[in-house]
C-alpha cells in the first residue's frame, strides 16, 4: 500500500485589529456646540448695536419730530457781523400792554407773583420759579444784585437765529422775533449764561425731563420764522425727539 504524504495545512494568522477610533459622533457634537456659541455671540453683538442705535422713530402727526423734517439744513454763516442791537431794544413793549416783554414772561412763568404796583400788575417784584432747565425752585426778588437769579432766555438764541437766516430779515421781523413769547422762557440765570448762543448740538437743559419740550419749542420757533438748522443741530434734535416721537409742536 502506497502512502501519500500530504502537505500540512498552512495556518494563516488573522491581521492585527487596529485600535478603535473615537466615535465621530462626539466630534460632530463639539463642532455644532462651538458653532452655536459663535452664533449666540454674534446675536448678542447685533442686539447691543440695535439697542444703542434704537429703532427709527415714527413721528406722530402734529409732532415736533414731524415738523423737524420740514426745516432746511444748511451750514451757518460765520456771524462776525452779528449785532444784538439789530433785534431792537432789549425787552420792548411790542404788544402795547404797558409792560415790557421781560415782565410779561416773568408774570407768565412764575408762581406766587407779587407786583411792584398792584394797580398796574406790570413790574414783577417777586415770585417763585420752578426752573425748567435745572429742576430747581428759585425765589425771584427784584433788585440790582438779585434779579439775575432768574433770567428770560431766548430758546433760539438771537445769534443762532442771525447766522441761520435772521441776518436777511427786516428790522420789524427781528424785533418781533426777539420779543415773541413762543421763543422766551424764564430760567435759572447761571444755566442761561452757560447756554449762551448755543444750539441743540452744543447745549441742552441739564434736567433731562425738559429736553423734549425744549427741543420741540426750538423746532416750533424755527418753523415759524423759517430758520435753518445746521447738520449737527438737526442730528441732535432728531436724537432727542426720537425718544418722544409724539411730543407736540408748541403753537404759542
Amino acid at each position: 500500500m502506497v502512502t501519500v504524504e500530504r502537505d500540512a495545512p498552512v495556518r494563516r494568522e488573522a491581521p492585527p485589529i487596529a485600535p478603535s477610533r473615537p466615535r465621530a459622533r462626539g466630534v460632530g457634537r463639539r463642532r455644532i456646540l462651538r458653532l452655536l456659541l459663535v452664533l449666540v455671540a454674534i446675536a448678542v453683538v447685533v442686539a447691543q448695536m440695535w439697542l444703542e442705535r434704537g429703532p427709527d422713530a415714527v413721528p406722530a402727526e402734529g409732532s415736533a419730530l414731524e415738523a423737524l423734517e420740514t426745516l432746511a439744513i444748511a451750514e451757518p454763516e460765520p456771524g462776525d457781523d452779528y449785532d444784538r442791537d439789530a433785534f431792537g431794544p432789549a425787552w420792548s413793549d411790542v404788544d402795547s400792554n404797558g409792560c415790557d416783554t421781560r415782565n410779561d414772561i416773568l408774570a407768565r412763568d412764575l408762581v406766587e407773583v407779587a407786583f411792584a404796583d398792584d394797580t398796574t400788575a406790570c413790574v414783577v417784584r417777586e415770585g417763585i420759579l420752578e426752573d425748567p432747565y435745572t429742576g430747581a425752585t428759585i425765589a425771584f426778588l427784584r433788585g440790582v444784585e438779585t434779579s439775575r437769579a432768574v433770567q428770560v432766555d431766548h430758546i433760539v438764541a438771537l445769534k443762532d437765529a442771525w447766522i441761520k437766516g435772521a441776518a436777511d430779515w427786516d428790522d420789524d421781523t427781528r424785533i418781533e422775533f426777539a420779543n415773541d413769547p413762543l421763543n422766551l422762557i424764564a430760567s435759572d440765570g447761571p444755566a442761561n449764561m452757560s447756554k449762551g448762543a448755543s444750539d441743540a448740538a452744543s447745549w441742552l437743559p441739564p434736567d433731562t425731563r425738559f429736553r423734549c419740550p425744549y427741543v420741540a419749542r426750538q423746532v416750533a420757533v424755527k418753523v415759524a420764522y423759517e430758520l435753518a438748522v445746521s447738520p449737527e443741530e438737526n442730528a441732535a434734535m432728531h436724537e432727542v425727539l426720537a425718544t418722544c416721537p409724539a411730543e407736540p409742536l408748541p403753537l404759542d
